[in-house]
């Protein structure tokens, strides 16, 4: 018969990979969230869709200094209807806010949503990002690509990189765009001993570079001008060498944190505060005025006991800095637009 202490061990190392597990599936690692995407692989373009079927806390900040948004104003703690049932995240710019239309009908169809007695409307706050300057501008994110992304979406790893809201998404265009690389969707998340979940979900769209915190090291973002190496925005602004007018496109990241731990409105308004840190460890610049930055928090409240907002918040902001960095590494190169993975292995030429 094993001892306590082998037994101990087995149920540690069995928890361990538990946690392991559950991290690495993404932001669908909280328990009550659904991802689902759709891509319009012609242009390409697309958009995200969290599903939050039994309902979610939900709160929002917006930086950026052109967002583009939907039901944003009904996340401010003083209003009235208290949960959310799906957030869509979607490229397109403004045209793409009519995925969340799609999104609307598919709850709609499953009888969910915030019940007004002579139907239940479902409440779906939404994002969009500027993609428009990549490919055919006439093709974006309709209500049917809302639709499709909603049906599709499920409790398993979060797929990344040249999907959903992330497919068109490009970085490092403080230059200008015919400097940029390739941006995509990333999704990181933690579990803590005690069963807390923080993770994140990331569209980057960014003017700026994608940093890696840990090291401090560009991963991609505004190239050399031959175009063969990164020219680091953070030693091009220090130098005055942007001081001449550029055109350096239209922008912005928007991204979703969500916890397991039950929040007010207020508490998860501060959360969705607190993960912009993550924007500034993981972007350089951030939140200028032609980006719209936005973040979107979730609360399930599958977990027992009270929250650490201190903590969700300092977790939040370190999981969207590594949803970040994922998205940067996990896409891939299109036509003008070389991707991390091109750069590092010598080549400006995108992988197929």
């Amino acid at each position: 018969m094993p001892s306590k202490r082998i037994v101990a061990g087995l149920v540690l190392a069995a928890s361990s990979s538990l946690v392991h597990a559950q991290a690495a599936k993404g932001l669908s690692a909280v328990a009550g969230l659904k991802v689902g995407h759709y891509t319009l692989t012609a242009r390409p373009t697309g958009c995200t869709v969290i599903l939050t079927e039994a309902g979610a806390v939900a709160g929002v900040d917006v930086r950026g200094g052109a967002p583009g948004t939907r039901e944003t104003d009904l996340l401010d703690p003083v209003n009235t209807v208290q949960k959310v049932h799906a957030v869509v995240l979607s490229g397109g710019s403004a045209f793409g806010l009519e995925a969340a239309t799609g999104t609307v009908r598919w709850l709609e169809e499953k009888g969910i949503g915030f019940d007004v007695y002579v139907a239940k409307v479902p409440i779906v706050p939404a994002a969009i990002l500027f993609d428009l300057g990549v490919g055919d501008p006439k093709v974006r994110p309709t209500a049917e690509c809302g639709y499709k992304a909603a049906a599709s979406a499920t409790d398993g790893p979060v797929a990344e990189g040249n999907v959903g809201a992330g497919a068109g998404a490009t970085i490092g265009k403080l230059a200008g765009p015919g400097r940029a690389m390739k941006g995509g969707l990333g999704s990181a998340a933690l579990t803590l001993s005690n069963g807390l979940t923080v993770a994140a979900l990331v569209a980057v769209n960014a003017i700026g570079d994608v940093i890696d915190p840990a090291t401090g090291r560009v991963i991609a973002g505004v190239r050399t001008a031959d175009g063969s190496g990164l020219a680091d925005a953070r030693t091009l602004v220090r130098s005055g060498a942007l001081l001449r007018p550029t055109r350096p496109g239209q922008n912005t990241t928007i991204g979703v944190v969500a916890t397991n731990a039950a929040l007010t409105k207020a508490q998860a308004t501060k959360v969705a505060q607190m993960a912009h840190d993550g924007f500034a460890r993981a972007i350089s610049p951030a939140h200028t005025p032609v980006d719209g930055d936005t973040v979107f928090a979730l609360a399930t409240g599958n977990l027992a006991g009270e929250a650490e907002v201190t903590i969700i918040g300092a977790l939040a902001a370190e999981v969207m800095a590594d949803a970040i960095v994922r998205a940067a590494r996990e896409a891939r190169g299109i036509p003008g637009y070389p991707a991390a993975r091109d750069l590092a292995s010598g080549s400006a030429t995108p992988k197929r």
